[in-house]
C-alpha cells in the first residue's frame, strides 16, 4: 500500500498535543503531509509555529496556510496563541497565505477518494471548506477528527466548543468520519516527568509554557492519538452511530456538547477503546526515529 495522502486542520500554540501531532506527521515514513492549514485566534502566529515544528522534524517544505481567526456565529473563540513566546526568537518572519479553505478543497479535488482530511481544532476551516463544496464529503477518503466527548452529559470538548456552529456544520456532514474523544484520548497521558525526559527542541519549549498556564501534572495525547490511529486503526475499537450537537444552550461549558446514539447503521464512526501502551510505542518509536 502507498502513503497516507493527509491534509492536517490544526490550532497551534494552546495546547501542546497539535504539535506533537505534527511531529509524528512530519516524521511518519507512511505518511504524506501534503499541507497543513491553521485555525482560531490569531492563524499567522499559529502558522508560524506551524513551520518552525514541521522544520524541526524534517518537513520544511510541507505547506501552510493561514485559516479562519472568527467563530462562525457565537462561542468563545480561541484569540491567544500563548505558545508563541517560548519560541519566537527561532522563528523567521513570514506572511503565511490566507486562503486555507481554498487551498484544502484545491488539495481534495485534485485526488478525488486519496486524501485523509485530519481535523485537530476547532472546526471554523472545515465547515466553510463544507459550505463552499458541499461535494467534499464524498471527494475525500476520510475525515478524522479530535473531537467529542461522548460518555460524558454534562460537558462539551474544547474543539466543539470554540465555535459550536462550526461543529454542527461538520457533524451534519456525516459522510466517512471517525472522531476520536475525550473518552479514548484521556487514556493516553504523560506525567510531566516522562514528557520532559522525552522531548527537547520547540515541543519542550513549547510545553514549558502549558505547564506554567496551570497544567503542572500531565500531557494529554489527544491529537497525535487521532494521528497515530489512522495508520494503525487496530490502536482503538469503534462503534457506529449518530452524532448529533448540542445547539440549545448557551451555557460556554455545555455549547457544542456531543451527545452519541449508538446504531449499527449510523453515519458516524467514534473510538471506544484505546491500547495506549502500544499507541505511546507506536508514537516515539515515528517521532524518535
Amino acid at each position: 500500500m502507498g502513503k497516507h495522502l493527509v491534509l492536517l486542520d490544526t490550532d497551534p500554540g494552546s495546547d501542546i498535543d497539535d504539535a506533537l501531532a505534527m511531529a509524528y506527521l512530519a516524521k511518519s515514513p507512511e505518511v504524506d503531509l501534503l499541507g497543513v492549514t491553521t485555525v482560531s485566534g490569531d492563524t499567522q502566529k499559529r502558522a508560524a509555529i506551524a513551520r518552525h515544528v514541521l522544520a524541526h522534524y524534517g518537513a520544511p517544505d510541507v505547506p501552510v496556510f493561514a485559516g479562519a481567526s472568527e467563530v462562525l456565529a457565537y462561542g468563545p473563540g480561541q484569540p491567544h496563541v500563548p505558545q508563541l513566546d517560548a519560541i519566537a526568537d527561532q522563528i523567521r518572519p513570514e506572511t503565511f497565505p490566507t486562503d486555507a479553505v481554498l487551498f484544502l478543497r484545491d488539495t481534495i479535488r485534485s485526488r478525488p477518494g486519496e486524501v485523509t482530511l485530519i481535523t485537530i481544532g476547532p472546526f471554523t476551516n472545515i465547515a466553510l471548506l463544507l459550505a463552499l463544496d458541499p461535494e467534499i464529503p464524498s471527494l475525500v477518503k476520510e475525515i478524522i477528527t479530535m473531537g467529542g466527548y461522548f460518555q460524558s452529559p454534562k460537558y462539551s470538548e474544547w474543539n466543539c466548543r470554540v465555535d459550536p456552529a462550526a461543529t454542527i456544520r461538520v457533524a451534519k456532514s456525516a459522510q466517512k468520519q471517525t472522531w476520536f474523544g475525550l473518552d479514548v484520548t484521556l487514556q493516553c497521558q504523560q506525567t510531566r516527568t516522562e514528557f520532559e525526559q522525552a522531548w527537547s527542541g520547540p515541543v519542550r519549549d513549547m510545553a514549558q509554557v502549558w505547564f506554567d498556564k496551570g497544567n503542572p501534572t500531565t500531557v494529554t495525547y489527544h491529537d497525535p492519538l487521532a494521528c497515530v490511529a489512522m495508520v494503525h486503526r487496530d490502536l482503538c475499537t469503534y462503534e457506529r452511530g449518530e452524532i448529533e450537537v448540542s445547539v440549545t444552550n448557551l451555557d460556554v461549558n455545555i455549547m457544542g456538547q456531543t451527545q452519541w446514539t449508538p446504531r449499527a447503521d449510523g453515519r458516524h464512526q467514534i473510538a471506544t477503546g484505546v491500547d495506549s501502551s502500544r499507541f505511546f510505542q507506536e508514537f516515539f518509536d515515528v517521532v524518535n526515529r
